[in-house]
């Protein structure tokens, strides 16, 4: 998941700098500093961004010096996951949202609840925060966004006659209809684009897996889910995307550059390679949040990117929290947000976005965003793309009920596995 969003935010340069913590007692006069190991992920921070944090943390922060190492993404779960079970881990890992339930059923990740009012959680974005607490213990701290938005051709909106974008499913559907014609398709939407899918549901009060009793049970075979569904088959008609396949296959922002596709539903990111397929693109892309059942809402999303947590074998407790909170904070979240084209942790920030269409619109969902059921044993599920092939299914023809009972079944079997 953290893969995708990333994949298509954007490519920047990187290299080993970063920031601290408190100082240990006797730092002042002239005492061995304190160093602090920080994992940071590639294509998180540029070098610019992450070297003057460096510098300003340590000046105010006498005593600390940070040595912060790039990761890659390629087999990172290994590697934190063998961080957490030493004695010497690093003070502080970036980790994508979705893995922090994985992290933390290991019991090497720090409890960080006693810290949220500090930390002004009551303002954390929901899709965001949700993943980094489990069983009610704040472990993650969420870090920055991304989400998907509505990637549309400006030049066929107006030649179909449309001046204002849908803020309603009802409003959407018409829309896509009136632009689905003259051989343009209204909307490129694959068949397993699963993300998407998950909205749907989350609008129409329904869920991927549900908690009940200690035992985790597949929900998409709940009246809710299906409605969620039966709207994406809708939706997903007014087009001629592949049932069987999901937006990388063929890759979607390829499609869209032939310039007959009039939306995609992509992160705002989506847009820099649309332009390396076709410069002419540029601009002629618009951006809107995905519309929500009703237009006092926009649809909700799925959340990805990062949260930060700190191992319970970390030497420097106090030190690591400091530095999570700088990161965490206002000032950079609103530095990393207008350099990176991220969403801020806070919902009280995404006006910092708001020069930007693409990442304003972003912004906007990310406030009603949502995260995958948070259970070790989601990654899984995924795993097994069961949900895939069961959207296939209903997109090809088969009884929608009978297909979501079996995949719901699958996924509950799988999410209770080892439990």
């Amino acid at each position: 998941m953290r893969h995708r969003i990333l994949a298509l935010a954007a490519v920047f340069a990187l290299s080993a700098c970063g920031g601290g913590g408190e100082p240990e007692p006797g730092a002042a006069s002239g005492a061995a500093s304190t160093t602090l190991t920080v994992w940071i992920m590639d294509g998180s921070v540029t070098q610019d961004l992450l070297k003057k944090f460096e510098t300003e943390y340590e000046t105010a922060h006498q005593g600390i010096d940070l040595d912060i190492q790039i990761q890659a993404w390629d087999g990172i779960g290994e590697r934190v996951t063998a961080a957490l079970a030493s004695t010497d881990a690093p003070d502080v890992i970036e980790v994508g949202n979705t893995q922090v339930a994985q992290y933390a059923a290991s019991g090497g990740v720090s409890d960080l609840t006693g810290r949220i009012a500090d930390l002004k959680g009551e303002d954390w974005l929901p899709g965001l925060a949700q993943p980094g607490n489990i069983d009610g213990k704040q472990y993650g701290i969420p870090w920055y966004a991304a989400n998907r938005v509505v990637v549309y051709n400006k030049d066929l909106f107006a030649e179909a006659g449309i001046t204002e974008h849908p803020k309603t499913r009802d409003e959407w559907i018409e829309t896509t209809t009136k632009l689905n014609k003259d051989g343009n398709q209204g909307i490129y939407l694959t068949g397993q684009t699963w993300y998407a899918l998950a909205g749907f549901i989350w609008d129409e009060g329904g869920d991927l897996a549900v908690q009940e009793n200690g035992q985790w049970k597949g929900a998409l075979d709940t009246p809710q889910a299906m409605a969620g569904m039966e709207f994406y088959k809708q939706l997903q008609a007014l087009g001629k995307g592949p049932k069987d396949a999901d937006e990388a296959t063929p890759p979607q922002h390829e499609v869209f550059a032939q310039g007959k596709v009039a939306q995609i539903i992509a992160v705002p990111g989506a847009a820099a390679r649309v332009l390396e397929v076709e410069p002419g693109m540029k601009d002629k892309m618009g951006f809107f949040p995905i519309p929500g059942k009703t237009a006092d809402k926009p649809g909700t999303v799925f959340t990805g990117g990062s949260d930060l947590i700190i191992p319970v074998a970390s030497q420097h407790q106090e030190e690591a929290y400091e530095l999570v909170k700088a990161l965490a904070g206002e000032k950079f979240q609103t530095e990393l947000a207008t350099t990176m084209s991220f969403v801020p942790n806070r919902t009280s920030l995404a006006g910092v976005l708001s020069g930007d269409e693409g990442t304003a619109a972003m912004a906007v969902g990310a406030a009603n965003g949502r995260a995958t059921p948070n259970t070790p044993n989601w990654a899984a599920v995924e795993a097994t793309s069961v949900i895939k092939q069961y959207m296939t299914a209903v997109l090809t023809g088969a009884d929608p009920a009978t297909e979501a009972k079996k995949v719901s079944e699958s996924i509950t079997t799988t999410l209770n596995s080892g439990s």
